[in-house]
């Protein structure tokens, strides 16, 4: 008989740890893991390549939600979104909500998500249980 197969409450496996993770405003961190926004745009850039963790910013003000909505709305590629997209008090903040991968930085991108400066390319995103953490500037390490 073989043995009981073992269920990680660890939103990533301990193989792996520690992992990076990069924290994201909501609802761009919700766009992201759940696969439709494949770029996420940053003022600098980081050799950095490889998996990591999307951690949820804990701040988003109303201002900030109706701002993406508005950039949804205005792209008819992306306005589909608004049909799918969480309620601003029912996305999860302050902490860990999926993981992507990174796989290129670029300057310029023909993506509607990209909007200047730097492109971090992300490919594999997915949402993972929701693990509360605080979240740091830059990419920084998160150990289980």
């Amino acid at each position: 008989m073989a043995p009981p197969e073992v269920v990680s409450t660890v939103p990533f496996p301990p193989a792996l740890a520690p992992m990076k993770a990069l924290s994201i405003r909501q609802p761009w961190a919700w766009l992201i893991v759940n696969g439709h926004k494949d770029v996420e745009n940053r003022t600098w850039s980081t050799r950095f390549r490889g998996e990591f963790l999307v951690h949820a910013s804990k701040g988003m003000t109303d201002a900030e939600y109706a701002d993406v909505c508005r950039f949804l709305h205005a792209d008819p590629r992306l306005d589909h979104l608004l049909d799918v997209l969480p309620r601003a008090a029912d996305l999860e903040r302050g902490g860990i909500v999926g993981s992507a991968c990174l796989v290129e930085t670029e300057l310029y991108l023909q993506s509607p998500w990209y909007m200047g400066a730097v492109g971090f390319v992300l490919v594999n995103a997915k949402p993972l249980p929701f693990r509360p953490l605080k979240g740091a500037l830059g990419f920084f390490e998160v150990t289980p």
